[in-house]
Protein backbone atom coordinates (compact mmCIF):
# COMPACT_ATOMS: atom_id res chain seq x y z
CA UNK A 1 0.00 0.00 0.00
CA UNK A 2 2.94 2.35 0.61
CA UNK A 3 3.84 2.41 -3.13
CA UNK A 4 0.24 3.31 -3.96
CA UNK A 5 0.25 6.02 -1.33
CA UNK A 6 3.54 7.47 -2.57
CA UNK A 7 2.30 7.44 -6.16
CA UNK A 8 -1.00 9.16 -5.30
CA UNK A 9 0.49 11.73 -2.94
CA UNK A 10 3.23 12.69 -5.41
CA UNK A 11 0.87 13.10 -8.38
CA UNK A 12 0.07 16.67 -9.42
CA UNK A 13 -3.58 16.27 -10.34
CA UNK A 14 -5.06 18.84 -12.74
CA UNK A 15 -8.10 19.53 -10.56
CA UNK A 16 -10.26 18.15 -7.77
CA UNK A 17 -12.19 15.86 -10.11
CA UNK A 18 -8.96 14.31 -11.45
CA UNK A 19 -7.66 13.83 -7.91
CA UNK A 20 -10.81 12.10 -6.69
CA UNK A 21 -10.89 9.86 -9.77
CA UNK A 22 -7.19 9.07 -9.25
CA UNK A 23 -7.69 8.11 -5.62
CA UNK A 24 -10.80 6.07 -6.50
CA UNK A 25 -8.78 4.19 -9.11
CA UNK A 26 -6.16 3.58 -6.44
CA UNK A 27 -8.87 2.17 -4.18
CA UNK A 28 -9.92 -0.26 -6.92
CA UNK A 29 -6.30 -1.35 -7.26
CA UNK A 30 -5.80 -1.72 -3.48
CA UNK A 31 -9.07 -3.63 -3.09
CA UNK A 32 -7.98 -6.18 -5.67
CA UNK A 33 -4.35 -6.46 -4.59
CA UNK A 34 -4.60 -6.18 -0.79
CA UNK A 35 -8.11 -7.41 0.02
CA UNK A 36 -9.07 -9.65 -2.94
CA UNK A 37 -12.27 -7.72 -3.63
CA UNK A 38 -13.51 -6.30 -6.91
CA UNK A 39 -14.73 -2.72 -6.83
CA UNK A 40 -16.50 -1.81 -10.09
CA UNK A 41 -18.21 1.51 -9.23
CA UNK A 42 -21.60 -0.20 -8.97
CA UNK A 43 -23.96 0.15 -6.04
CA UNK A 44 -23.45 -3.54 -5.33
CA UNK A 45 -19.73 -2.90 -4.70
CA UNK A 46 -20.58 -0.88 -1.58
CA UNK A 47 -20.88 -4.07 0.48
CA UNK A 48 -17.35 -5.08 -0.56
CA UNK A 49 -16.12 -1.58 0.31
CA UNK A 50 -17.74 -1.86 3.74
CA UNK A 51 -15.98 -5.21 4.32
CA UNK A 52 -12.65 -3.61 3.37
CA UNK A 53 -13.25 -0.72 5.77
CA UNK A 54 -13.87 -3.18 8.61
CA UNK A 55 -10.46 -4.74 7.92
CA UNK A 56 -8.77 -1.34 7.57
CA UNK A 57 -10.27 -0.14 10.85
CA UNK A 58 -8.83 -3.19 12.64
CA UNK A 59 -5.30 -2.57 11.34
CA UNK A 60 -2.98 -1.11 13.99
CA UNK A 61 -0.81 0.66 11.41
CA UNK A 62 -3.60 2.38 9.54
CA UNK A 63 -3.33 6.04 8.60
CA UNK A 64 -6.89 7.28 8.99
CA UNK A 65 -6.32 10.40 6.90
CA UNK A 66 -4.94 8.51 3.89
CA UNK A 67 -7.45 5.65 4.19
CA UNK A 68 -10.27 8.21 4.35
CA UNK A 69 -9.04 9.89 1.14
CA UNK A 70 -8.54 6.57 -0.65
CA UNK A 71 -11.78 4.81 0.18
CA UNK A 72 -13.88 7.98 0.49
CA UNK A 73 -12.90 8.93 -3.05
CA UNK A 74 -14.14 5.55 -4.27
CA UNK A 75 -17.46 5.90 -2.41
CA UNK A 76 -17.77 9.41 -3.81
CA UNK A 77 -17.09 8.27 -7.36
CA UNK A 78 -19.80 5.60 -7.07
CA UNK A 79 -22.29 8.27 -6.01
CA UNK A 80 -21.04 10.93 -8.43
CA UNK A 81 -21.34 8.57 -11.39
CA UNK A 82 -24.69 7.24 -10.26
CA UNK A 83 -26.25 10.68 -9.90
CA UNK A 84 -24.20 12.68 -12.43
CA UNK A 85 -22.90 14.90 -9.62
CA UNK A 86 -19.85 17.11 -9.51
CA UNK A 87 -16.98 17.30 -7.01
CA UNK A 88 -16.48 20.60 -5.20
CA UNK A 89 -14.61 21.87 -2.17
CA UNK A 90 -17.05 23.11 0.44
CA UNK A 91 -17.48 23.64 4.16
CA UNK A 92 -18.74 20.68 6.12
CA UNK A 93 -22.04 21.54 7.85
CA UNK A 94 -21.66 21.73 11.60
CA UNK A 95 -17.95 22.51 11.46
CA UNK A 96 -16.73 24.94 14.09
CA UNK A 97 -16.76 28.54 12.95
CA UNK A 98 -13.32 29.53 11.74
CA UNK A 99 -12.17 25.92 11.44
CA UNK A 100 -10.36 24.93 8.27
CA UNK A 101 -12.98 22.41 7.28
CA UNK A 102 -13.36 22.72 3.52
CA UNK A 103 -13.46 19.23 2.10
CA UNK A 104 -14.41 17.43 -1.09
CA UNK A 105 -18.14 16.97 -1.49
CA UNK A 106 -20.41 15.93 -4.30
CA UNK A 107 -23.12 18.28 -5.48
CA UNK A 108 -26.15 16.45 -6.87
CA UNK A 109 -28.90 18.81 -7.99
CA UNK A 110 -28.19 21.13 -5.05
CA UNK A 111 -27.77 18.37 -2.45
CA UNK A 112 -24.29 17.89 -1.00
CA UNK A 113 -22.88 14.50 -0.12
CA UNK A 114 -19.75 14.08 2.01
CA UNK A 115 -18.41 10.59 1.19
CA UNK A 116 -15.02 11.17 2.78
CA UNK A 117 -16.65 12.17 6.06
CA UNK A 118 -18.82 9.04 5.89
CA UNK A 119 -15.78 6.81 5.37
CA UNK A 120 -13.94 8.58 8.19
CA UNK A 121 -16.87 7.94 10.50
CA UNK A 122 -17.02 4.30 9.38
CA UNK A 123 -13.33 3.86 10.16
CA UNK A 124 -13.46 5.57 13.53
CA UNK A 125 -16.96 4.89 14.86
CA UNK A 126 -17.67 1.38 13.62
CA UNK A 127 -20.74 -0.57 12.60
CA UNK A 128 -23.39 2.07 13.27
CA UNK A 129 -21.85 4.00 10.35
CA UNK A 130 -22.22 1.21 7.77
CA UNK A 131 -22.13 2.26 4.14
CA UNK A 132 -25.13 0.23 3.02
CA UNK A 133 -27.45 2.29 5.21
CA UNK A 134 -25.84 5.50 3.96
CA UNK A 135 -26.31 4.55 0.29
CA UNK A 136 -29.92 3.50 1.00
CA UNK A 137 -30.58 6.89 2.62
CA UNK A 138 -29.01 8.70 -0.35
CA UNK A 139 -31.12 6.65 -2.77
CA UNK A 140 -34.26 7.40 -0.77
CA UNK A 141 -33.54 11.14 -0.81
CA UNK A 142 -32.21 11.52 -4.35
CA UNK A 143 -34.27 8.89 -6.12
CA UNK A 144 -33.21 6.83 -9.10
CA UNK A 145 -29.83 7.30 -10.72
CA UNK A 146 -29.41 9.91 -13.42
CA UNK A 147 -29.87 8.79 -16.99
CA UNK A 148 -26.72 9.48 -18.92
CA UNK A 149 -26.76 8.76 -22.64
Amino acid sequence: MSNLRQRLESTAFADLNAMMEGYASGAVEAARREYHHTLDYSSSSIDALDEILILVSESPERDVEFETRLWGSYLGEVLRRRYAGIWEMTQYPGAQVGAQSAMPAIDVRGSRLFPLMKVHRRLTMGEEEDLGSFVSMVTERLGNPARVN
